[in-house]
């Protein structure tokens, strides 16, 4: 028998840093995300009297008696905490081999190390017979990432994980809420013709970004604690703006939203980026953003649709790779083989 689940990484167009504790706690945060054709997997194949894990993207091993306690010394530390989890309760009758893969490169900004949480978690309760429905799966998903491993970060890359599809995720104090968006049809495909997708490298160090972000909030700095303000107001009327089919409106707020963001904590731009987004405005683009904390990884951008070709000749031109993405609805899976 064979396991397998994956789960879909995600492009986060607003309030992305306002789902990050304390502030979504203090001051409630809001997240509009949604899920692309990307997916990060997780394979289990039970037998034999050990577990072993094999990561892909990161070119590394583990192996350990199922009995035997883990060392965390910084190889897959995440992966480790999941099978602490389930070990506690429900203990494994026989060995695994598990095999771990991403369609995008560690820090990508699209989520992946969250996504590869939750497909590990999902692809477990679905060998051991362990119900869990997207709340619960996001929310466990979060807790081993976050608080078990130490991993700095907001909420809202598990809940899109979990759930898929086009969502605003709102967080309060121990609640998270999402709440599916039914967009027009026209309006989806509109959106996903005029975006442009490019990969601009980079360090993609978002703990560290993060940690800024948090320190900055802690002590109440007037332009960071502002800017995660306008952020969660700006998703709010990025919601809307989407709902409403009015995409110029919605590429002028994304523009305003980055503006905002990068305001929150040094690091999320660098020169490198804001020539690249210079450039891309210059080309026609209404506006647009890194996806992720910042530093590197993709960047997209809204353009009008007579000017799309432009701004990828323009990321091209400066050494970026522009890339293709669908939006797509379902969130993580998992199924049996044999």
């Amino acid at each position: 028998m064979i396991v397998r689940a994956r789960a879909p990484l995600r492009v986060s167009f607003g309030g992305g840093g306002t789902d990050v504790p304390p502030y979504c706690d203090e001051r409630g945060g809001a997240v509009l995300s949604a899920t692309i054709n990307r997916y990060a997997y997780a394979t289990l194949v039970p037998g034999g009297g050990r577990l072993e894990v094999r990561s892909l993207d990161y070119d590394a091993s583990i192996s350990y008696n199922l009995d035997d306690p883990f060392l965390y010394d910084g190889q897959l530390d995440l992966v480790k905490a999941v099978l602490d989890h389930f070990r506690k309760h429900k203990r494994f009758t026989q060995g695994l081999e598990i095999a771990l893969h991403n369609d995008a490169p560690p820090g990508s900004g699209l989520g992946s190390s969250s996504a590869i949480t939750v497909a590990l978690v999902r692809a477990l309760a679905e060998y051991l017979h362990t119900p869990l429905d997207p709340y619960q799966l996001a929310e466990l998903a979060y807790k081993i990432e976050r608080v078990d491993v130490g991993i700095k970060g907001g909420k809202q890359d598990q809940y899109a994980a979990a759930f898929g599809g086009f969502n605003f995720i709102e967080f309060k104090e121990g609640v998270s809420i999402v709440n599916p968006l039914r967009l027009n049809q026209e309006t989806l495909y509109e959106l996903e013709y005029s975006l442009v997708f490019a990969y601009v490298g980079g360090q993609h160090f978002s703990g560290k970004i993060i940690e800024k972000q948090v320190t900055n909030y802690q002590k109440r700095k007037t332009d960071a604690v502002a800017s995660m303000d306008r952020l969660r107001e700006l998703a709010y009327e990025m919601k809307r703006a989407l709902l409403l089919g009015r995409l110029g409106e919605f590429g002028e707020l994304l523009d305003a939203a980055w503006e905002s963001k990068k305001k929150m904590a040094e690091g999320i731009s660098t020169p490198h980026i804001d020539e690249l987004y210079h450039e891309a405005r210059q080309a026609g683009a209404l506006g647009g953003k890194i996806s992720g904390a910042g530093g590197g990884g993709f960047m997209f951008f809204l353009c009008a649709p007579r000017r799309a070709y432009a701004v990828q000749e323009t990321l091209r031109r400066m050494g970026a790779q522009p890339v293709h993405f669908s939006f797509v609805d379902e969130g993580v899976r998992a199924w049996r083989l044999g």
